[in-house]
């Protein structure tokens, strides 16, 4: 069993709560390491700094999730081109903007699924982002490969359902707080902590029952 699958299984107890342009997605050799250091004085240099903050964690979503660059590329675009065009109903107080970005990637990511379960091109809406050179698709394959011990995780937890997988995802692999996740998937605290216990409970009895 991996360290991060032990950590995940072993795990008792919930983090502690912290408090426009269709622009393709850039690649990590392309972006700042930082955001500006100035505060942002314009609602798209605000917008600005999120992306910065996220698309990275944003690409490592996708990439557990798709084995082609170009997808995880288009994905992860995707995403930002509709948390630009809702920003403005954005409202921290909520909470966090990696918290609400998640949210719109998970309703991204459904329906490419059912749009390539019905048999549709599911890339084909998405035909005005560009595509990637030789250098960008090499970077994005090496990130995919990166991230597959956390994608043969989720496969391994396929048999959870979905709420409970995503939850332990948002949560143990990605930092969330129990809130911040819940607001992600669009349910209760309550109902998210509940399922985030039952979640590590059962992981827990497997962990133990292998040893």
């Amino acid at each position: 069993m991996s360290q991060p699958e032990a950590r995940i299984a072993t795990t008792g107890h919930e983090h502690q709560d912290k408090s426009t342009e269709r622009a393709p997605v850039s690649t990590i050799r392309e972006r700042p390491v930082a955001a500006r250091a100035r505060p942002p004085s314009t609602p798209l240099e605000e917008f600005e700094q999120v992306y910065l903050r996220n698309v990275d964690v944003l690409m490592g979503y996708f990439a557990r999730r798709c084995r082609d660059p170009q997808t995880v590329a288009d994905l992860t675009s995707e995403t930002f081109v509709r948390a630009v065009e809702g920003f403005a109903r954005f409202d921290p107080r909520r909470g966090s903007d990696r918290a609400w970005l998640f949210g719109i990637a998970a309703r991204v990511f459904a329906r490419y699924c059912e749009e390539s379960a019905g048999g549709r091109d599911a890339m084909a809406r998405l035909g005005g982002h560009r595509p990637l050179d030789e250098d960008e698709i090499e970077e994005l394959a090496e990130r995919i490969d990166a991230e597959h011990e956390g994608a043969a995780l989720m496969r391994r937890y396929a048999r959870l359902p979905v709420v409970e997988r995503s939850a332990i995802e948002l949560v143990d692999l990605e930092g969330l707080t129990p809130k911040e996740a819940a607001l992600a998937l669009g349910v209760s605290g309550v109902a998210f902590r509940k399922r985030l216990s039952r979640a590590r409970s059962r992981l827990r009895k497997e962990h133990h029952s292998n040893e």
